[in-house]
């Protein structure tokens, strides 16, 4: 989102960015996405608002559910739904058209006027009837009581076609060579037009006479004006019963009493372009009148100009979103404008989420205007050399300086001073060591209250941090840096009292001690001072030996009857505690520790045989060994007794 200022009014342009092409497909618009920071960061408020080419008119319809814009190539219109945010229908046409206008609220009935003297009728469902004009047309207007179209063009003839006939009635005959533009009064009918020579006719439709003329031509020269040909009528505005704003080609705006033929106020826009089209907002007596080159806002008593805004591109139509901030641009480029300024009004409905962007992007100002755009001094440009481009398209005034290109900017810094890279390289390594510094234990002074409380707290916190290295510490809090505890550092009624000896008064009774008392105290203290120093100089040099001391490998001895186990094995095991039980029993298939066998009623039947260590199985001949020893004493013994029962027998 671009943000531009002046007079202190904000305006945010929500369709900058860069516009993707048509043909590309909607795989390759991601990827670009991707890639392109500046596709990635623009805001689409409404999907695909844009046209090929170009867009030529922009309205929207009176239920403010619709935008309807007309470009070309190929000459088109597309409706948006602003309920959806997105395309609605495109409906591509014959011929280019001049201009459009919705008869009905939504966009069920819609009139178009081509370059090539059509009139097309679209209902709701698409095309629905077309007919011609004698004269190529330029403007029209819709009279709603008597259901009549009435056509201004390279004629002096205004056409009527009624509606509800179904046919063309007698033209009106004006004074002019041609009409450009038309409009027609909400509230009394009146019909006016604009003519080449520089006039307004004013028609009643009941009589179909003219009532009234203004030469507007003569009353756009002023003495500040400088006009070097004849001012020809191009845009023209009713607001209310008597109010009626005239733009000419010369780029004048005129400010008219419908009952005076003089006008109240003459707007020059300093440019000598053509008006396109003049809008009134009535919530802050503003008059928007637009050129191609710039679109300004004014108030309508006085002439002081309130803001304005001068987009990219020319621009070919204005419109202002009813009863909202919300304005729409038709530009020579396929982006279709949308520019939102909170001071004329809210955010519409259906995007009421822009209230609150732009609270807090006022909340967080940013100090540049442009992106593209370097802010300069007179004073800088002095420096650079630059003075001479005051003036040329290179540098745009704004407030006190100027607004020049960003790549020209750096492109001369750079010849002016060829060692600048040198500097930054500089700034970043002091910044790099500067970095570097911040990490180490900086002194601090002691506070004057419980300065032994805050030594003791400085030096956990070495302790803290020179052992992180060995494991991780939770870090917490430190008081002498919480603001929580900072009186408690300041206060002297915070002061901390010194343990008394035991068997020592209180402080009401230490009041009526001797002073010999106050003596045994204070040797006390400075002997558990004393103590209090030395154990500190005793953890710093345990720690110093600590830091020291070399890490040596140590042996051990393995004992008789145990075997060393490698540390493959546990590597083995870690992998085969890693496979899946698939391979795991393959594996042990292929090992012999495990069978797979077929039941009777045709499942699977496994068996598992645990496998034994060496050192199991050697303790298992040992036993077996042992057993068999036993039988063989034993057999040995009976083998005795029977042989003395037989010798005690024979005797």
């Amino acid at each position: 989102m671009q943000v531009s200022s002046l007079n202190e009014v904000k305006i945010y342009s929500l369709s900058c960015g860069k516009s993707l092409p048509e043909w590309l497909s909607d795989r390759k618009k991601r990827a670009l996405q991707k890639k392109d920071v500046d596709v990635r960061r623009r805001i689409e408020l409404i999907q695909d608002f844009e046209m090929p080419t170009v867009c030529t008119t922009i309205k929207v319809s009176k239920d403010g559910q619709y935008i309807l814009a007309t470009g070309t190539y190929k000459p088109r219109v597309r409706c948006y739904d602003t309920y959806q945010l997105s395309l609605k229908f495109e409906r591509c046409l014959d011929s280019e058209v001049v201009t459009f206008e919705t008869l009905s609220d939504d966009y069920s009935k819609i009139v178009f006027l081509h370059n090539d003297r059509y009139i097309e009728f679209h209902s709701q469902s698409g095309f629905y009837y077309k007919t011609r004009i004698p004269k190529f047309g330029r403007d029209f207007s819709y009279h709603y009581p008597s259901c009549d179209l009435y056509f201004v063009g390279a004629s002096s003839e205004v056409y009527r076609l009624n509606l509800e006939q179904g046919r063309y009635l007698n033209p009106l005959q004006t004074d002019a060579a041609e009409n450009n533009v038309c409009d027609i009064n909400s509230v009394h009918g009146l019909f006016a037009t604009g003519t080449i020579e520089g006039r307004v006719e004013c028609w009643d439709p009941r009589t179909r006479s003219r009532v009234g003329l203004l030469d507007c031509a003569l009353s756009s020269v002023t003495a500040d004006s400088e006009i070097n040909s004849l001012p020809t009528i191009s845009a023209l505005k009713f607001n209310g019963a008597l109010t009626m704003a005239v733009g000419t080609s010369t780029g004048q705006v005129l400010l008219y009493d419908l009952r005076s033929d003089k006008p109240l106020l003459v707007k020059d826009h300093q440019y000598g372009l053509p008006i396109k089209s003049v809008h009134f907002q009535d919530s802050l007596d503003l008059i928007l009148s637009a050129d191609s080159r710039i679109i300004k806002m004014w108030n309508k008593n006085s002439g002081k100009i309130f803001t304005s805004l001068e987009p990219e591109h020319d621009i070919n139509d204005v419109c202002l979103y009813p009863n909202s901030g919300m304005l729409l641009t038709a530009s020579e480029t396929p982006k279709m404008g949308i520019y939102y300024i909170p001071v004329l009004g809210p955010a519409p409905r259906w995007c009421s989420f822009l209230d609150n962007l732009t609270e807090e992007l006022e909340e967080n100002p940013e100090s540049t205007v442009y992106d593209d755009y370097k802010f300069v001094t007179k004073k800088d440009l002095e420096n650079l050399g630059l003075t001479h481009l005051i003036g040329s398209p290179f540098l745009r005034a704004y407030m006190h300086g100027f607004f020049m290109d960003i790549r020209l900017y750096h492109k001369v810094k750079l010849m002016v001073n060829p060692f600048a890279y040198e500097e930054y390289r500089k700034d970043r390594i002091r910044q790099k060591i500067a970095e570097t510094r911040a990490q180490r234990v900086q002194l601090k002074k002691l506070p004057k209250v419980n300065k032994e409380l805050a030594l003791k707290l400085i030096e956990e916190e070495e302790e803290k941090q020179k052992s992180t290295w060995k494991k991780k510490v939770k870090s917490l809090p430190n008081i002498l840096t919480d603001d929580r505890f900072k009186v408690m550092f300041e206060n002297p009624d915070f002061q901390e009292e010194e343990e008394e000896p035991e068997g020592k008064p209180s402080d009401a009774e230490s009041s009526e001690s001797s002073d010999d008392e106050k003596d045994w105290v204070e040797e006390v203290r400075k002997q558990r001072r004393l103590l209090q120093q030395e154990e500190r100089a005793k953890r710093q040099e345990r720690l110093r030996e600590d830091q020291q001391t070399v890490l040596k490998p140590q042996f051990y001895e393995i004992k008789a009857g145990e075997e060393f186990r490698s540390f493959k094995d546990s590597a083995t095991k870690q992998k085969l505690a890693n496979k899946t039980l698939e391979d795991r029993l393959k594996l042990e298939a292929k090992n012999g520790t495990l069978s797979v066998s077929d039941t009777t009623v045709g499942s699977k039947q496994l068996t598992f045989t645990l496998k034994r260590s060496e050192q199991q199985k050697k303790q298992q001949e040992a036993e077996k060994r042992h057993r068999q020893e036993r039988k063989a004493l034993r057999r040995s013994a009976s083998h005795l007794r029977s042989r003395h029962r037989r010798g005690r027998s024979f005797h």
